[in-house]
């Protein structure tokens, strides 16, 4: 499928929008409940964790073989998707998709994003719960609150010389700037846990990214020459951050903005600021489920791989209840962010606004 946008037309005889949106997820919500689609994916999540840490491990391994080698960059390039697979696993299981237990998700995202990665769990669940339930709300939704970049308007209208200049070409720098959103990441981590900020299990995650964080490079000095373990850490943290910052970036940016101060019910609020991406098991892979973002933000908790499953509910509900469902390929996703980004860079006033807005207004 390519670039589909699914709309019904509207039926003058269906109850009020407020009523009948609630009570339609309702039984949306029984639908998916009834076909156990919420029941846990043990096997499923079992085998995908211990093959990504194999995979993980056997990095180290294939480093210490090759030894004094440029090839070590293909190496690293691996390294960088499968760093990226274990942040997917970590996201899913701050959001409770893999075991019944709450304790045992929240320490295994933990374990993941800190001892692994050097990302701190607790900082990210504050910032993405906050996502999760106002996307792409103004002053609100924290994924479009930015220093370097302007995700909105308003933002655009307050930077001037250099930063005007800068906002007016970063649709097509965005890409440029992923390089460094591991990074980013990172240092947001270490930030929030040296900050007087509540943190829960503080001195736990400073112990996990502290390791991470030394020990990294630390064996890439003793195992290669310094040139070698220098490319080797920029090119995966350059990839990583393209990783990462590629899967999440298609979902959102370039959909419509709502106002502060609206008020959206919760069908509508996932469903229209959202953007599916299409393709087969290779998009699935590299976009870590995340493709499938209609489907995650109306039932975060269905396990990644019951989301295929889901869609076809999910997207025959939109249309029997007139709630726009998106669908682009992967480049019109890219193509969309840039567009978006470029527009509000040049003081586009409200490029995409919210067709809820416009509805009301009317």
């Amino acid at each position: 499928m390519t670039g589909i946008t699914h709309r019904q037309p509207p039926n003058p005889g269906r109850p009020s929008p407020g009523v009948r949106y609630v009570s339609s997820f309702t039984e949306l919500s029984r639908q998916v409940r009834d076909s156990h689609l919420l029941e846990r994916r043990y096997g499923w999540y079992w085998s995908r964790i211990l093959g990504t840490l194999v995979a993980f491990a056997a990095v180290w391994v294939a480093v210490a073989i090759v030894g004094d080698s440029w090839w070590q960059l293909v190496i690293a390039g691996a390294f960088a998707v499968i760093s990226a697979q274990i942040g997917f696993l970590g996201h899913d299981a701050a959001h409770r998709q893999i075991f019944r237990s709450r304790q045992w998700n929240e320490w295994t995202s933990r374990v993941l994003s800190g001892l692994v990665l050097g990302l701190s769990y607790g900082w990210w669940d504050k910032k993405h719960s906050r996502h999760h339930a106002a996307q792409n709300q103004e002053g609100i939704d924290p994924d479009i609150e930015s220093r370097v970049l302007a995700f909105t308007p308003e933002l655009a209208r307050t930077r001037h010389g250099m930063g005007a200049a800068f906002a007016r070409r970063q649709g097509w720098l965005f890409f440029p700037l992923l390089t460094l959103e591991g990074l980013n990441l990172q240092l947001q981590s270490v930030l929030t846990v040296a900050s007087r900020r509540p943190l829960k299990q503080r001195w736990v995650e400073a112990v996990l990214i502290g390791v991470r964080l030394t020990a990294y490079p630390v064996a890439l000095l003793l195992l290669l020459p310094p040139s070698k373990a220098a490319a080797f850490f920029g090119l995966q943290a350059a990839l990583f951050g393209v990783c990462l910052g590629g899967s999440f970036a298609p979902n959102h940016k370039g959909m419509p903005l709502v106002p502060p101060s609206l008020k959206v019910d919760f069908l509508r609020r996932q469903v229209l600021m959202s953007r599916n991406v299409t393709g087969g098991p290779l998009v699935d892979f590299a976009m870590g489920g995340l493709n499938l973002q209609i489907e995650h933000h109306l039932f975060p908790s269905v396990p990644r791989p019951n989301l295929r499953r889901l869609q076809p509910l999910v997207r025959a509900h939109c249309i029997e209840h007139n709630v726009t469902y998106t669908e682009k390929t992967l480049w019109q996703s890219y193509g969309m962010v840039v567009r978006y980004l470029n527009a509000v860079g040049i003081g586009a006033r409200d490029p995409f606004s919210c067709p809820l807005v416009r509805r009301y207004r009317g």
